[in-house]
């Protein structure tokens, strides 16, 4: 199975409820972080491991993009501490042959993932503590702060930034902001939404997280609104949706106050299709999410010497530069930024797969913390304990298209040349993709 045909490779684990996505199928090394939640779903991972194709795409480097999925409570340490270790045992072959490379996602860290790191260590600096602060925990706030600042064109000095998510990223998002002068205008957990015009202090903010977790947002002492309201009252410069796919969709995008200027993308694949056409219209300066978080990949991929300054000045050239060639694309940089991936995975992979916008509705997996869903227990891991794999094929073409006639090796189409590619972004001349259109199983 070579995957050129536009379908992701699913394993389901077998030791654990959870699954690993390689987008590229075939390619000789992919990766991506490990994400650990009581509802993760295929669907979701899947557009994380495209998202993650593209980001290296657009750091010019010849790797698959990948995403593991584990249904757990990352609330539970002693739940948390066992799911992972029986992870890495099941996923350390794919390591150590050098096909899949992982790391810390949403409800992970990288202590979680030390078996694996006995033979492929991560640089000093991911390990490193930075004021207190684990330098993993910095790394892709930072690069997020200095795409919105580039977005900006004129700093974050005295600029309102709404944050959603107050995890390790958003913390580091709220870090840097404050640190380069902006002010932190809302804060959002599942807890609820905390606020001020004048700025949060992000300082008690995080000392609250560290004891309140999610709850801080209530320890503040100001009031408290519910967390969709991030979205729809706060009217700040720079918007950061932080948690999970398809939070920017026509709706929200419509909702948001007309102070907003830029979105950065903390978290991967934020944007439905028509979530991004409505801020084009609008004329909201929509980044693109795998150049905004590309800090932490910057930073597993630079030399294992390179210290923490070194690592943070790479991260800020790069992104920096990055963002300035999308902003110059008549699309916008959404598009200028695929349009740039997509001609990086022509070089190597062939027609680029399409864009990583999430689905309208995306279908969660909702299970007890620490059990397997009910799709997961029936279909056979778990009494067998070996791992099994499926492909999951997405359709990205039209709706109004005629059903494209396979020419070939790679997929392509000889009804719609321009199939997958950028061609579909909103703003670049093409119609809106759509996704998914079906799924096969190949056992």
């Amino acid at each position: 199975m070579t995957g050129r045909d536009g379908s992701a490779e699913v394993v389901e684990l077998g030791s654990v409820p959870g699954f690993v996505v390689f987008d590229l199928p075939g390619a000789p090394l992919s990766a991506g972080g490990t994400r650990l939640a009581p509802d993760v779903s295929v669907a979701e991972v899947a557009v994380l491991a495209r998202s993650m194709t593209y980001k290296f795409a657009a750091l010019g480097e010849r790797v698959g993009g990948a995403k593991a999925g584990v249904r757990g409570n990352p609330a539970d340490p002693a739940g948390k501490a066992a799911l992972m270790a029986r992870f890495c045992a099941e996923v350390g072959p794919l390591t150590e042959a050098g096909r899949f490379l992982t790391g810390p996602d949403m409800g992970t860290a990288e202590e979680d993932f030390a078996p694996l790191r006995e033979r492929r260590a991560a640089p000093t600096a991911i390990r490193a503590v930075v004021a207190g602060v684990p330098f993993e925990d910095l790394l892709t706030g930072y690069g997020v702060a200095v795409a919105a600042e580039t977005a900006l064109g004129g700093g974050l000095a005295g600029r309102s930034v709404a944050i959603e998510g107050f995890g390790k990223v958003g913390g580091g998002v709220a870090r840097e902001v404050a640190r380069r002068g902006g002010r932190v205008a809302a804060v959002s957990t599942v807890a609820g939404c905390v606020a001020d015009p004048a700025g949060l202090d992000v300082g008690r903010l995080l000392t609250l997280r560290q004891v309140h977790g999610d709850a801080c947002v209530l320890r503040y002492g100001g009031p408290v609104v519910p967390p969709h309201q991030l979205f729809t009252e706060v009217s700040a410069d720079v918007l950061v949706p932080g948690t999970r796919p398809g939070v920017i969709d026509a709706q929200t995008a419509r909702s948001l106050p007309p102070g907003v200027r830029v979105i950065a993308p903390a978290a991967n694949a934020p944007y439905t299709e028509a979530g991004a056409e409505v801020l084009r219209e609008r004329g909201i300066v929509a980044l693109p999410d795998f150049v905004c978080n590309a800090g932490a990949v910057i930073g597993y991929r630079s030399a294992a010497d390179a210290t923490p300054d070194q690592v943070l000045s790479a991260v800020e050239a790069r992104i920096g530069e990055l963002i300035r060639a999308a902003l110059g694309h008549p699309g916008g940089p959404l598009a200028g930024a695929c349009e740039q991936a997509g001609g990086f995975l022509r070089s190597w992979w062939g027609e680029p797969p399409g864009p990583p916008f999430a689905p309208a509705k995306l279908r969660r997996e909702a299970c007890r913390p620490g059990t397997r869903s009910p799709r997961a227990a029936t279909s056979g891991p778990s009494r067998t304990g070996r791992s099994r794999r499926r492909t999951w094929t997405r359709s990205w073409r039209r709706a109004d298209a005629p059903r494209p006639r396979r020419t070939g090796s790679r997929g392509t189409s000889s009804s719609s040349p321009t199939a997958g590619s950028c061609a579909s972004w909103p703003g670049s001349g093409g119609a809106p993709a759509t996704w998914p259109a079906r799924r096969r199983r190949s056992w």
